[in-house]
């Protein structure tokens, strides 16, 4: 994964255990909150990403526990994990301020060919 820009489901879920280790509702609750209810992730998906996140290392089972008679299984980040989503906020980070700059650049020229 690493060198791969990620997916934003996967970078919000790798935000949302940043906070503290969670069970799977609670990442999805997290995820809304983060995106400010742009995305929602159905269970499904969010089940595919937290697999895949552990077969790559970037995550790691916390804890279970049964809470009414159903596994809840909390879920926290590797130091891969934390290393990863570190890199790729790093990366987002200079891709806005690119994209903020060619911006300026381009209402600064606008404003003076006007």
């Amino acid at each position: 994964m690493t060198g791969v820009p990620l997916r934003e489901p996967t970078f919000l879920v790798l935000t949302a255990l940043a906070a503290e280790p969670q069970h799977g509702y609670s990442v999805l609750e997290d995820v809304r909150r983060i995106s400010d209810d742009r995305v929602r992730l159905q269970a499904g998906t969010l089940y595919g990403i937290l697999d895949r996140l552990r077969v790559d290392g970037l995550i790691e089972v916390d804890r279970e526990e049964v809470v009414a008679s159903r596994l809840r299984r909390y879920y926290r980040l590797t130091a891969p994990g934390r290393d990863l989503l570190s890199a790729e906020t790093d990366r987002l980070h200079r891709n806005a301020a690119a994209a903020d700059r060619r911006l300026r650049q381009l209402r600064l020229a606008t404003d003076t060919a006007a």
